[in-house]
């Protein structure tokens, strides 16, 4: 079946490589899909062009589907092509010509639109979730952890005394601003596009405003040009947002990796977290890290994906648009298990303490000796030559104590600013507000 059929048969090759892989993403986009056919329906019944007898058969029809669709129990059928017939076509088989009135104002082209926003509304808010757990892990241990020692880098060379509590806050700090980052996402896509139809509007009147507070948008796609154009814009912006944290959880995990290393031991996973060599009995390999790295460097890949299958299209629709499904709608489940099993390993790590003892790592203490001579009224040039002539003749030592105070220091992490600062943008997700659109317009708690 084809919404589009008008009386021909379309060569079997051509309908294969075009619907391509629909079928099987659009399982994904079912439930809503069905959750904007209850909107639009509810609001045709408002503006007069369903009647209220029957909008009360369509109703329970579709809640039914939806319920279906959340269980994963919705199936499109081989011949179907897309999760929008097979709605339709489920509708007229128990209702007859009742179901064939729920497309009347709408293409498949504000459709997919609705379908791909609320499905990515609902899929940011998962991850949203994941980012703060493993937000809370990095917190907790930089906190248990604030006192413990570590070299700091720069050029991989040894630089200056850094600490656990500073490494794991810099990446909980680093996945507030991705939140900041998510949040405009979030806003981008928490707009309407329904009633758009095919990128130029209806002659019906449309209440477009009703199907934005059915379905808890915060706002309008208002032109409907504009609209249309939003396809690929949007998940363009959304995969920038997951590809901020992919490169949060990404440099993560190169750390990781380097820092596990018998030649680095600043951190260690238990060995039910490692994984062994086929030849070399003594490997404990930090494989989960190292599969995490490789997810989020895909995942980066993924805006420069879409843009160049973007890049150069005119406003209007083109199928070209049908093939960012295919690596935006796994994105999600990617990003979402890496923040899980980060978070599992993150919270099973231990440090190594003591390590600034070592030898190694004495000439990071430079920075302090100089800073001591400058308290004791050497002019900042003169003690830094100072230390540096000592260093040269190998008769450096520093016998001094930390003193960082300053805000975000060694001594004075601020993680209750960042915890602040998180909550913050976590608050102006509005995420309450589209559960309870959703529950009442399903029936059924999102």
């Amino acid at each position: 079946m084809k919404l589009w059929d008008k009386g021909f048969n379309v060569d079997e090759k051509i309908d294969t490589f075009t619907v391509g892989l629909d079928r099987e993403l659009d399982l994904f986009l079912a439930p809503y899909d069905i959750m904007g056919t209850m909107a639009h329906i509810t609001m045709l019944e408002s503006v007069g062009l369903l009647s209220s007898e029957d909008l009360s058969k369509l109703l329970p029809e579709l809640k039914a589907l939806y319920k279906e669709a959340r269980d994963g129990k919705f199936v499109i059928e081989d011949d179907i092509e897309d999760v929008h017939s097979q709605v339709e076509l489920m509708l007229t088989r128990k209702l007859g010509d009742i179901g064939k009135k729920v497309h009347t104002g709408r293409s498949r082209n504000d459709q997919v639109l609705v379908d791909l926003k609320l499905y990515a509304r609902a899929e940011i808010e998962k991850t949203v979730g994941k980012v703060k757990a493993l937000f809370d892990s990095l917190q907790a241990k930089s906190e248990q952890y604030k006192d413990v020692l570590m070299p700091g880098y720069t050029h991989l060379q040894v630089a200056m005394p850094s600490s656990f509590g500073l490494w794991f806050g810099a990446y909980a700090e680093s996945l507030a601003d991705d939140m900041a980052v998510m949040k405009a996402a979030w806003d981008v896509t928490n707009q309407n596009p329904l009633g758009s139809a095919a990128g130029y509007g209806s002659s019906a009147p449309l209440n477009r405003t009703l199907t934005t507070r059915l379905l808890g948008f915060d706002d309008l796609d208002y032109n409907v040009v504009y609209a249309q154009m939003g396809r690929g814009k949007t998940e363009r912006v959304i995969s920038f947002a997951y590809a901020s944290i992919a490169e949060t959880l990404g440099k993560l995990a190169f750390d990781c990796c380097m820092y596990c290393s018998q030649n680095f031991g600043f951190v260690h996973l238990p060995n039910n977290l490692t994984t062994g060599s086929s030849i070399m009995p003594h490997k404990k390999n930090p494989d989960v890290f190292e599969l995490i790295r490789a997810h989020c460097n895909r995942i980066n890949s993924i805006p420069n994906t879409i843009r160049m299958i973007t890049t150069n299209l005119p406003s209007g629709y083109f199928r070209d648009l049908q093939i960012i499904k295919e690596v935006f709608i796994p994105m999600f489940k990617e990003m979402n298990d890496c923040l899980d099993i980060a978070e599992f390993a993150i919270d099973n790590m231990e440090v190594t303490d003591h390590l600034m003892e070592d030898s190694r790592y004495k000439l990071a203490f430079t920075v302090e000796e100089v800073n001591h001579l400058v308290k004791e009224g050497v002019p900042f040039r003169d003690a830094y030559k100072q230390v540096g002539m000592a260093v040269e003749r190998g008769e450096f030592e520093y016998h001094g104590t930390l003193a960082h105070t300053h805000e975000g220091s060694i001594g004075n992490l601020c993680n209750d600013k960042v915890a602040a600062k998180m909550d913050k943008v976590l608050g102006s997700f509005t995420f309450d507000k589209v559960a309870k659109a959703v529950e009442a317009l399903t029936g059924q708690p999102r």
